[in-house]
Order: C-alpha cells, then structure tokens, then sequence
C-alpha cells in the first residue's frame, strides 16, 4: 500500500483541524498518540485513523482494530504524519474524530452527583490535566463555563490521556446562566478559597449529596462575584509552608475528597 503524502487532499484536510474554526466549521478533531486513539475507538468517535509505518509496527493491534470495526485506516508519510501530530516526535498514530462537547442541560439531566467546573480556564494542558482527574475519581461530567480553552485543543487532548472520551464535557460561554442552572438542578456549589468558611477535611457532609466544583483561572483565580455565588467556600489546609497549590492540584485534592465519601455511599451509582 502506498502511503498519502503530505499533500494529500485528506491529509491536508486534516492538517486543518489544528486550528479552532476548521473544528467548529467541520465538528471534527484530531487525536494523537496511542492513548487517546484507544479511548477514541472505545466511544465510536473515530472517522478516520491515519498511521505512519512506525507507528503501525509499534501499535499494531490498535491500528488492525480499527480497521476491523470498519474505521477508514490510512497509512501515511513520515512527514504527513509529522504535520498531522504537534508534537515534536510526532507518534504517527492520529485520529480524525467528531467532536465530543455536550449541552449542559444533558450533563444536569443526567443527575450527577460531583461535577468540576473550571470557570474561564485559559491554559489547554490543565484543561486536559483537570479532565484526566475528573475521570480518575468519578466525577460525572466536568463544565467549562466561561471563556475557556476549546477541550478539542491538541494539547489539551494530550494532557487528558483518553479522559476527554470518558467523561461528559459541556461548554456555556455565559459563567452566570452555568451557575444559575446547576443550582436549579439542586446541585450544591463549592468554591476554593484560601480564606474559605469550610475546611476541606471538615466538609465530608456536604460531599453526601450533589456538588459542583468551581475551579478559578491558573493566573487570577476565581473572581470575587463568582466566588460569593457558592453555596460555600472550601479551604484546604496548608500545613507546610508553600504558599499556595495550583490549580490541578488543588482540584485533584477537592475532587478526591468528594469522591471517597460519595463512593463510600451505600446509594451511590
């Protein structure tokens, strides 16, 4: 089989998928790597895989699995597998897939119980890094409200690990209708604070029922007006010396702290 060079109309196509306005034109995105492929062929979102003849010796498997639940898979150049990836040894493994962002009224709908909700987070791989967190403890949906980074960001991708195909993700531009409708969902909102009412280690009872995580942005944190919109305001006790967490730490703590009570919960799904 030859392979498609970089100036393949496909290819091409594909190429395009790294800026923002081809994804939203399209409703398609790039996957790289053998993690998010996996995760991607595992929900169905895969339209097209396209593979460097590196990468289909070292990921064999993967790429006959595709091919044999009727994915379109191509074998292409080394450099039109460069162009496709972004990083800079580019795995030769991408995926052409749709996108994978819900309504927020789907994500409410279904009930959750522990949601994170990064407001106007700017920075991809902690998009990506707070996605593979919420997956890893068992929340049930992450909500980005605000301006935020668009999830389907090569480096955000990459950060998640597969996490972005396992966890519901919803976008709302607008950070004040986000808030208004989880609260009218009865969803109890929490806020991290460094002066917040609540310490963490004293909050296990509102973790029995459903909340909503509210993440600041990596530079400015959470703005004032948002903050006060919680129900609480958790802190997290320092008991070194460093200053202060960043933002996926300090969600990893929250979200994990909600997850050990909520999954020690006899009734829990």
């Amino acid at each position: 089989m030859d392979a498609l060079s970089e100036r393949n109309p496909r290819v091409v196509s594909a190429v395009k998928l790294h800026r923002g306005a081809q994804r939203r034109k399209t409703g398609l995105f790039l996957a790289e790597g053998a993690n998010s492929v996996a995760a991607a062929l595992d929900t169905g979102r895969v339209q097209e895989l396209f593979y460097s003849a590196g990468a289909a010796a070292r990921e064999h498997e993967l790429v006959a699995g595709a091919a044999g639940m009727g994915v379109r898979t191509t074998l292409v150049s080394d450099r039109a597998a460069q162009q496709l990836g972004e990083t800079v040894t580019a795995p030769g493994l991408v995926a052409v897939c749709a996108l994978i962002d819900v309504p927020l009224a789907d994500v409410l709908a279904a009930q959750p119980r522990m949601l994170a909700v990064p407001v106007e987070m700017a920075e991809p791989g902690n998009a990506g890094t707070l996605i593979r967190v919420a997956d890893s403890v068992g929340a049930d949906g992450v909500v980005l409200a605000g301006d935020s980074v668009d999830p389907h960001n090569g480096k955000c991708v990459r950060a998640s690990a597969g996490s972005l195909f396992h966890v519901p993700i919803a976008r709302h531009r607008d950070v004040g209708e986000t808030l208004d409708s989880i609260a009218a969902a009865g969803i109890t909102i929490l806020a991290t604070a460094a002066d917040g009412e609540v310490d963490l280690d004293d909050a296990d009872e509102l973790f029995t029922g459903p909340v909503a995580w509210l993440f600041g942005n990596e530079a400015h944190g959470l703005d004032p007006t948002v903050t006060r919109r919680a129900d609480h305001r958790i802190r997290i006790p320092i008991r070194g010396r460093a200053e202060s967490l960043n933002l996926a730490t300090a969600a990893a703590i929250c979200l994990y702290a909600n997850s050990r009570v909520r999954y020690a919960e006899p009734h829990t799904r």
